[in-house]
Protein backbone atom coordinates (compact mmCIF):
# COMPACT_ATOMS: atom_id res chain seq x y z
CA UNK A 1 0.00 0.00 0.00
CA UNK A 2 1.41 3.17 -1.12
CA UNK A 3 -0.45 5.92 0.95
CA UNK A 4 -1.71 8.69 -1.08
CA UNK A 5 0.27 11.67 0.77
CA UNK A 6 2.27 12.43 3.63
CA UNK A 7 0.25 14.30 6.14
CA UNK A 8 3.17 15.65 8.13
CA UNK A 9 4.57 17.14 4.96
CA UNK A 10 1.22 18.49 3.88
CA UNK A 11 0.34 20.56 6.58
CA UNK A 12 2.89 19.90 9.43
CA UNK A 13 1.47 22.55 11.67
CA UNK A 14 -1.68 21.24 12.06
CA UNK A 15 -0.23 17.42 12.53
CA UNK A 16 2.36 18.81 15.41
CA UNK A 17 -0.86 20.36 17.39
CA UNK A 18 -2.38 16.91 17.13
CA UNK A 19 0.86 14.94 17.63
CA UNK A 20 1.18 17.19 21.05
CA UNK A 21 -2.46 16.14 21.53
CA UNK A 22 -1.79 12.62 21.49
CA UNK A 23 1.02 12.98 23.44
CA UNK A 24 -0.15 14.99 26.09
CA UNK A 25 -3.52 12.09 26.28
CA UNK A 26 -0.61 8.85 26.09
CA UNK A 27 1.11 11.16 28.84
CA UNK A 28 -2.00 11.85 30.96
CA UNK A 29 -1.73 9.15 33.96
CA UNK A 30 -4.37 6.59 32.58
CA UNK A 31 -2.69 3.49 32.88
CA UNK A 32 -0.87 2.54 29.71
CA UNK A 33 -2.20 -1.05 29.35
CA UNK A 34 -5.69 0.49 29.43
CA UNK A 35 -4.81 3.00 26.59
CA UNK A 36 -3.67 0.35 24.84
CA UNK A 37 -6.87 -1.60 24.84
CA UNK A 38 -9.14 1.42 23.85
CA UNK A 39 -6.77 2.25 20.97
CA UNK A 40 -7.27 -1.29 19.82
CA UNK A 41 -10.83 -1.50 20.47
CA UNK A 42 -11.67 1.86 18.78
CA UNK A 43 -9.38 0.53 15.77
CA UNK A 44 -11.20 -2.50 15.44
CA UNK A 45 -14.41 -1.04 15.65
CA UNK A 46 -13.17 1.82 12.38
CA UNK A 47 -11.14 -1.30 10.64
CA UNK A 48 -7.89 0.41 11.15
CA UNK A 49 -4.96 -1.76 10.14
CA UNK A 50 -2.28 0.35 10.54
CA UNK A 51 -3.38 1.32 14.12
CA UNK A 52 -4.42 -2.42 14.64
CA UNK A 53 -0.72 -3.05 14.06
CA UNK A 54 0.41 -0.40 16.08
CA UNK A 55 -1.18 -0.75 19.40
CA UNK A 56 -1.36 -4.76 19.45
CA UNK A 57 2.63 -4.43 19.47
CA UNK A 58 2.33 -1.07 21.89
CA UNK A 59 0.07 -3.37 23.96
CA UNK A 60 2.46 -6.69 24.39
CA UNK A 61 5.15 -4.05 25.01
CA UNK A 62 3.29 -3.02 27.66
CA UNK A 63 2.91 -6.64 29.01
CA UNK A 64 -0.69 -7.08 27.63
CA UNK A 65 -1.26 -10.97 27.16
CA UNK A 66 -2.00 -12.22 23.58
CA UNK A 67 -5.62 -14.02 25.62
CA UNK A 68 -6.47 -10.55 26.50
CA UNK A 69 -5.77 -8.96 22.61
CA UNK A 70 -7.77 -11.93 20.96
CA UNK A 71 -10.55 -11.60 23.07
CA UNK A 72 -10.92 -7.43 22.75
CA UNK A 73 -12.87 -7.54 20.15
CA UNK A 74 -15.69 -10.01 22.24
CA UNK A 75 -14.89 -7.84 25.21
CA UNK A 76 -18.93 -8.12 25.85
CA UNK A 77 -18.77 -11.98 25.95
CA UNK A 78 -15.65 -12.95 27.53
CA UNK A 79 -15.45 -13.90 31.26
CA UNK A 80 -15.62 -11.57 34.28
CA UNK A 81 -11.89 -12.44 34.88
CA UNK A 82 -10.75 -11.23 31.77
CA UNK A 83 -11.38 -7.46 31.75
CA UNK A 84 -11.71 -6.02 34.81
CA UNK A 85 -14.63 -3.45 35.86
CA UNK A 86 -12.15 -0.23 35.29
CA UNK A 87 -11.69 -1.55 31.64
CA UNK A 88 -15.11 -2.95 31.21
CA UNK A 89 -15.98 0.53 31.81
CA UNK A 90 -13.28 2.15 29.35
CA UNK A 91 -14.25 -0.45 26.54
CA UNK A 92 -18.05 -0.02 26.67
CA UNK A 93 -17.54 3.73 26.53
CA UNK A 94 -14.95 3.77 24.06
CA UNK A 95 -17.56 0.83 21.79
CA UNK A 96 -20.11 4.11 22.11
CA UNK A 97 -17.73 6.88 21.58
CA UNK A 98 -16.38 6.06 18.63
CA UNK A 99 -20.11 4.51 17.06
CA UNK A 100 -21.93 7.49 18.60
CA UNK A 101 -23.84 8.11 15.84
CA UNK A 102 -25.77 5.13 16.43
CA UNK A 103 -24.61 4.29 19.62
CA UNK A 104 -25.04 7.51 21.35
CA UNK A 105 -23.86 7.42 25.31
CA UNK A 106 -26.22 6.51 27.44
CA UNK A 107 -26.89 6.81 31.32
CA UNK A 108 -26.30 3.86 31.91
CA UNK A 109 -22.85 3.47 29.87
CA UNK A 110 -21.76 6.70 31.57
CA UNK A 111 -22.67 5.83 35.45
CA UNK A 112 -20.53 2.83 35.29
CA UNK A 113 -17.91 5.13 34.02
CA UNK A 114 -18.20 7.53 36.37
CA UNK A 115 -18.20 4.63 39.19
CA UNK A 116 -14.81 3.80 37.76
CA UNK A 117 -13.06 6.58 36.51
CA UNK A 118 -12.99 9.94 38.77
CA UNK A 119 -14.31 13.37 36.67
CA UNK A 120 -10.63 13.97 35.49
CA UNK A 121 -10.19 10.84 33.97
CA UNK A 122 -13.41 10.69 32.57
CA UNK A 123 -12.30 13.94 30.58
CA UNK A 124 -8.84 11.94 29.73
CA UNK A 125 -9.83 8.58 28.86
CA UNK A 126 -12.28 10.64 26.59
CA UNK A 127 -9.65 12.22 25.04
CA UNK A 128 -7.89 9.33 24.55
CA UNK A 129 -10.66 8.01 22.79
CA UNK A 130 -10.79 10.98 20.58
CA UNK A 131 -7.24 10.94 19.45
CA UNK A 132 -7.29 7.48 18.43
CA UNK A 133 -10.37 8.16 16.03
CA UNK A 134 -8.86 10.80 14.88
CA UNK A 135 -5.45 8.47 13.94
CA UNK A 136 -7.76 5.70 12.66
CA UNK A 137 -9.59 8.35 10.30
CA UNK A 138 -6.28 9.84 9.03
CA UNK A 139 -4.83 6.47 8.62
CA UNK A 140 -7.19 4.99 6.81
CA UNK A 141 -7.85 8.27 4.76
CA UNK A 142 -4.76 8.63 3.46
CA UNK A 143 -3.86 4.94 3.75
CA UNK A 144 -1.41 4.83 5.41
CA UNK A 145 0.26 2.02 6.65
CA UNK A 146 3.79 1.49 8.67
CA UNK A 147 4.72 -2.05 9.08
CA UNK A 148 7.89 -1.74 11.36
CA UNK A 149 6.51 -2.24 14.78
CA UNK A 150 8.56 -5.35 15.47
CA UNK A 151 6.84 -8.03 13.53
CA UNK A 152 8.84 -10.38 12.00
Amino acid sequence: MTARLNPYTAAPETMNAFMALSNAVAESGLEKPLLELVKIRASQINGCANCLNMHTYEARQAGETEQRIALLSAWEDAPAAIFTPRERAALDWTDHLTQIATQRAPAHVYEALGAQFSKEEQVKLTMAITVINGWNRIAIGFDMFVASYGWK
